[in-house]
Formats: C-alpha cells, structure tokens, sequence
C-alpha cells in the first residue's frame, strides 16, 4: 500500500536499486584504492626511515644540515603549494565532516592527499618525529570522495566518516580501532546507515591489508598482565602523568597556533625560517640521543613492548621534545606513532618505581595515558594498544589509565587536539561562502 494514498513513480524501484548499487559499488572500490594506498605508504614511510638510518651511518653528522633545510623546504612547498596539507590530516577530515561542502573542495582532493604522503615520507628521510597515520586518513578520505565522485554518488558525512576509520585500520591492521575512532573522533552523530558504511569499508580496507602484509601485529605480542593490587598503584600515576603531559602537548600546539605572544607572532611571521630552527632542534637531539629520537620511534617502542629494558630513560622526555618541534613547523605528518613512543618513554620511567611489575605492561599503560592525553579518545587508545600488542588481558587496567588520564588531560586543555586544530580549515569555509 502507498504511504499516504500516493503511487510509486514507474521506475522508482528500479532507480533506488540502481542508486544503491552506485554507492555499495562507490564504497567497495574506495575501500579498496585505499586498502592499496596505505600499505604502499606504509612500505615508503618504512624504506624513508632506512634510508634515514644509512645516511647516518655513512655521514653521522649529515643531519645536522640535511633535517633543518628538509623542514624548512618541505614547509616551504606545503605552503606555496598545497597549505590544505598541513599538519596531521584528521582535522582536514573533521573539518569536511561538519561541512560535507568542503569534500569538493582542494582540503579532500586526490593531488593534495597524495602531496601529503609525499611530503610525509621526505619528512621521515630526515628524521622527523612524524607518523602516517593522520596523512592516511586524509588520502583515505580523499580516495573515498574520489570514487563517490566518479560514480555520481552524493558525499555525505558518512563517506568520510569510513574513509577516514579505514586508514585508521589500515594504517596499524587494527579494524576495531577503525570504527572506534570514527564514532570518537570523525563523527558528531554516529548514525546507522553510517555505522553499516564505516564497517564495510574497515572490512574490505582490512582484507586488502591483510591479503598483502598478513594478519600481522603492529607492536608485537604482549602477555604479561599485572595484579589487581599493581593496576590500582599504577594505573592512576600512568593517567594522571600521561594526561597531564599529553594535555600540555595539546595546549601548546593548540597556542602556538592561536598565541598573540609578540614572540609566537614572530615566530609564525616566518613560517619557512621557524621550520629551520625546529630541524635544528631534531637533528641536535638526535645526535644527542644516538638517533634514539629520529623518526617514528617504532623499534625502540616495539622493543620495550617485547621487553627490552635497555631504552635510555632520556627517550621520553627527548621524544616529547622532538614531537613538539616537528608538530609546531607545520610540516605535514601524523602524531599517532610519535605519540605513542613518547609514552612508552615515559612508562619506561614510571616502571623505575615498580622494578618488581612485568615492565612492558607497565609500558603499555604509560603509552595509552600519554596518547588518550593527547588526542581525547580513550576508547580507540585502548583499543587500538589492544589490537596493536595483542594484550587482551590488560583490557581494565588499559581501560581505567584512560579513563584517568581523558580527565587529567581536560583539566590541562579544555579543547580536544583535533577539532582545535580543523578551525582554520572551517574558517576558510566560512570566508568562501
């Protein structure tokens, strides 16, 4: 019976068919450009951070000019070029998912996705205390638009929502943390309909990663567990510690970025001249540290994860210090990895104070409470740590670190990272409309 006395249109159910054939066929196809797309960066980051290494060992002091004149060329470029590349990539997509417009704009654009990746993987050549997590999500997302795009498809919040939670999944083979960080992170309103599109995309996304690298994990297996009697001396020094420093990394680059100190005016007022002085900074500390500092971080972290206790306790601390100088260059590249090697540091720390407590779990919730710190999303911490260390059995006590330290962190900053920093991308929206 027709809703209301009214007819069908001749057609109509053959139009809707077609239509939903279009956007079934528009997110498999994205998923799996995207799927491709990430383990390729994947593998250039990876080959960037070797090349790294073998430019060290041939000239040990060559970052001392190589790592300050890669900043400031590459903050160059970004911003004579491609400005919509800044930065991490999340709060791109954040911006385009409170104002779906903006997907068909040069913010999600295939070319500026791809400058990203590029510019990212230069960036870890020389050290860099960058990730490629956030640029994945943003040429996911931009993948995703593309194939909407080309098959006619409407752009709604939703495809970017999936976009994005699949290169969060591909970039570290965690699906779950996918569709947790889109509901956390991307999303204001998680919807059905888009619940059932993020999952398809995590999925097929997943599958091409899988099919490729394997059903691998990113940091190692991690068996140990602590008693109930250790979680509860632990857990809140990790939350409140990693929330504390967490939420300081947040407010300063959240004020640098809107300071009118006459010094940070300054300091902006020469954008190509300040990612210099930030090169400088890496490349001195990581001479400084043996190359300890340089890059990702990911195998001193996977070594700690895997029990290694030789980390120097100067990492944390050093780490912080060269995450702080290459996020305020404005270079582009992610904070995800970084952040969780600053606190593995940090928990490598704390773990002084428990010699008697299995050391990588004590690790593990120094990473999850200095990452919840920084980007205010505890449910995909822990699940992405989870995923990542295959840590089933410290789930509570990952859990309440969080907890703790999403509270410590807003007493710090009361803005969440990620969506302080997509206001300038809503602001261009706002002066082009």
């Amino acid at each position: 019976m027709a809703l209301l006395g009214t007819r069908p249109e001749p057609g109509s159910g053959f139009s809707q068919s077609l239509d939903q054939a279009r956007r079934r066929l528009a997110t498999l196809s994205g998923a799996i450009a995207l799927g491709i797309v990430a383990i390729l960066f994947a593998w250039l980051g990876d080959e960037a951070q070797r090349g790294f290494a073998r430019i060290v060992a041939w000239m040990p002091l060559a970052p001392l000019l190589l790592t300050p004149l890669t900043f400031a060329a590459v903050v160059w470029m970004t911003r004579r070029f491609v400005p919509e590349a800044r930065g991490s990539g999340i709060p791109q997509v954040i911006a385009a998912g409170a104002h779906p417009e903006l997907a068909r704009t040069r913010l999600l654009s295939l070319p500026v996705a791809l400058a990203k990746l590029a510019m990212t993987a230069i960036m870890l050549l020389a050290g860099a205390s960058v990730g490629r997590e956030g640029p994945t999500v943003q040429v996911s997302a931009a993948i995703m638009v593309a194939c909407h795009r080309v098959l006619r498809v409407p752009i709604g919040a939703g495809v970017l929502i999936a976009g994005g939670a699949a290169g969060v999944a591909a970039a570290f083979n965690t699906p779950l943390a996918g569709v947790a960080f889109a509901i956390e992170e991307l999303a204001s309103a998680f919807e059905q309909r888009v619940a059932m599109l993020v999952m398809a995309a995590v999925v097929v996304s997943g599958l091409v990663s899988l099919g490729y690298s394997g059903d691998y994990i990113y940091f190692g297996v991690m068996r140990e567990t602590l008693p109930v009697s250790s979680v509860l001396l632990i857990a809140p020094l990790a939350g409140i510690m990693g929330g504390v420093l967490g939420g300081l990394f947040s407010r300063m680059l959240l004020g640098f970025a809107g300071s009118s100190h006459p010094l940070i005016q300054v300091f902006r007022a020469h954008p190509v001249r300040a990612a210099l002085v930030c090169g400088v900074i890496v490349a001195v500390t990581g001479l400084v540290s043996g190359g300890a500092t340089w890059g990702t971080g990911y195998e001193t972290t996977r070594g700690m994860i895997e029990g290694q206790t030789d980390a120097p306790l100067y990492f944390g601390p050093a780490k912080f210090l060269v995450m702080v100088a290459t996020a305020i260059s404005g270079a582009p590249g992610g904070i995800f990895a970084p952040s969780l090697s600053v606190g593995a540091g940090f928990g490598r720390l704390l773990s002084l104070l428990f010699p008697q407590d299995p050391f990588p779990a004590i690790v593990l919730l120094g990473m999850t409470g200095y990452f919840v710190g920084v980007v205010r999303a505890p449910l995909t911490a822990v699940i992405i740590l989870m995923e990542t260390t295959a840590s089933r059995g410290m789930i509570l006590p990952l859990f309440l670190t969080a907890i703790i330290a999403d509270g410590a962190s807003t007493l710090v900053c009361r803005h969440k990272l990620y969506h302080g920093l997509s206001a300038p991308f809503r602001a261009g929206k706002a002066a082009n409309a």
